[in-house]
This record gives structure tokens, C-alpha cells and sequence, in this order.
């Protein structure tokens, strides 16, 4: 299917639809499984299940705990519609506390997601999120907040290998991911790597290794055959390093910088731009020289209240 909003649609319910499924296979795998060892025992039960309909009904009423009585146990049957009922119990136990988990990982992590498209725009770009730093003038926090998606890389590698379905949940927003935000935190931390005079290299340094990490855990995890680079050619990384000096950096020089660069963007280039393709999002921006722009609602506002 071409990009749109039919696709996005599509995608964005993909994930919670999934779910809803897969928990209605484990309750009906549970009923089928109870039903086929009732159906075994029908002597044992008043009346007599002839049927394996009836059957299904009193595992489905035993693990439900609906407790009609019209169907009685006796012997081992009793066992088996007790164990019925605590299984019933026990799924359903699991499934609140799984999704109240589950949720609780998405909605954090799409709190960073939100916080990174204000600074760095949407799609997000690593050059704009430095930029933005030094154009309002809170360049000192960056260390700060280095460290705080160090620990969001780090909470994602843990629950995205623990729920693989939180990996296809999509952020509200068509051009925002945690992909392409993942890619401009790498593409921040790499400039400041080889391209700026910092002191914050080893934060970002740190950072860097935690993304790359992340990239290659779930390329592994979901079994991708690896795509292309996402190429930044030398105009690029020229017009980058333009921007940054404009926005008030110093710069280290430009060869030196150019070879440091290549070798630390493809360490996570391709890895990052299979997930990207594999999960149908936009990738992160290069660069689009612009101050992140206000939310689409924002300007609508605006235009109202002048």
C-alpha cells in the first residue's frame, strides 16, 4: 500500500488490534483445551455431556467462573472445572497487569518522543536539535538531557525485547516515530562526536553506543535482512557544519571530522534505516534549516485569536 493516511491508519491500529487478538486466542485455546478433557470425562458430569458444543459451554461457564449449575461434576471432572476456574482467574489476572505494564512503557516512551519533536521539529533532525540548544540559549541543560535519552535508549532495549509488540505501537502523530527520534538523538550525539568542540563527548559518546546497541538488538530480534545506509553525503555534512557555526558552535576541522563522521554514522546508518523500512515510518531528518515549527493545531489557533 502507498504512503497515506489509509496506510497510517491501517498501521496504527495494526498494534492493538494484534493484541486484542492474541489474547482472545489464549482464552479460546484455554476453553477448546478444557472442553476436549471434559468431553473425555462425560460420565462424570450430571447431565451427561453428549456433545462437544456442551462441552465447550461448561469449560467456557467453569473458566468464566459463571457458576450456572446447570451442568454438575463429579470425580476427577470436579478437578478439572476447578482447575478450569483458577486458570480463568489467573489469565485474567495476568492480562490487566500485562496491559497496565504495557502501556505504561508506550506512554513513556512517547513522552520523550513529544519532548524531542519540540526541540528538534518533525520528522526530527539531530543538526535542528543542536541548533535549538544554542538558539535559546540552553545549551547548558544538553548534558542533562543527554543523559535522560540515555536512560529513555535504555528503558526502550529492555521493553521492546520484553513486548515485541510494543515495537509496531505508532506515535500519534504521522511524521513522528521513536525510530526517527532514536535517529536524531544518534545523529546529534555523532556531530557532537566529531564535529563540534565539546565537552559533553563522553554523555554522547555513551548515548551513541546505547542506540547502536538498540538498533542491532532488534534488527536482531525481529530477524531483518539488513537495507541500505542512510546516506549523508559530504554537501550535507557541510551544510550541517555551516548551520552549527552560524548557530554559534566551534567547530573541529572539517576533513578530520568528515572521516570520524562516516565512521561513526554508518555504525548505526543501515541498522536504523531497517527499521525504518520494516515498520513503514518516516526516517529522521538530516537537516531542513528551520526552527522546529509550532503543532499544526497551534497555528490554527493563532490564526483565530489574530
Amino acid at each position: 500500500m502507498h504512503a497515506g493516511k489509509r496506510q497510517e491508519y491501517l498501521l496504527g491500529i495494526f498494534a492493538p488490534l494484534s493484541l486484542m487478538l492474541l489474547l482472545t486466542v489464549w482464552v479460546i485455546t484455554l476453553i477448546f483445551g478444557y472442553g476436549l478433557i471434559l468431553y473425555a470425562l462425560q460420565d462424570s458430569i450430571q447431565p451427561a455431556i453428549r456433545d462437544f458444543g456442551s462441552a465447550l459451554y461448561v469449560a467456557g461457564t467453569s473458566l468464566f467462573t459463571l457458576g450456572f449449575g446447570d451442568f454438575v461434576a463429579f470425580g476427577i471432572a470436579r478437578v478439572v472445572m476447578l482447575t478450569a476456574a483458577g486458570s480463568g482467574l489467573a489469565v485474567m489476572s495476568l492480562v490487566i497487569a500485562f496491559l497496565f505494564s504495557l502501556y505504561s512503557s508506550l506512554q513513556h516512551r512517547e513522552v520523550f518522543v513529544n519532548l524531542v519533536e519540540a526541540r528538534a521539529g518533525s520528522p526530527p533532525s539531530g543538526v535542528t536539535l543542536l541548533e535549538t540548544y544554542t538558539r535559546l540559549k540552553i545549551l547548558d541543560q544538553l548534558p542533562g538531557d543527554i543523559g535522560d535519552w540515555e536512560v529513555w535508549a535504555a528503558e526502550i532495549l529492555e521493553s521492546h525485547r520484553a513486548y515485541p509488540i510494543l515495537s509496531f505501537f505508532r506515535s500519534t502523530l504521522e511524521d513522528d516515530s521513536w525510530i526517527s527520534t532514536l535517529g536524531a538523538m544518534l545523529d546529534a550525539c555523532t556531530l557532537l562526536l566529531t564535529t563540534v568542540q565539546t565537552e559533553h563527548s563522553g554523555r554522547a559518546y555513551l548515548m551513541h553506543r546505547m542506540g547502536c546497541r538498540i538498533v542491532l538488538d532488534l534488527h536482531q530480534l525481529f530477524q531483518l535482512p539488513l537495507a541500505g545506509i542512510l546516506e549523508v553525503d559530504r554537501e550535507q555534512f557541510e551544510q550541517s557544519r555551516a548551520s552549527l557555526a552560524q548557530a554559534g558552535f566551534v567547530l573541529k576541522d572539517a576533513e578530520s571530522a568528515w572521516q570520524k563522521f562516516l565512521e561513526m554514522h554508518s555504525a548505526y546508518s543501515s541498522l536504523l534505516n531497517t527499521l525504518v523500512e520494516y515498520f513503514a515510518t518516516k526516517p529522521p531528518l538530516w537537516t531542513d534549516h528551520t526552527f522546529p515549527a509550532p503543532h499544526p493545531l497551534a497555528r490554527r489557533f493563532r490564526r483565530k485569536t489574530d
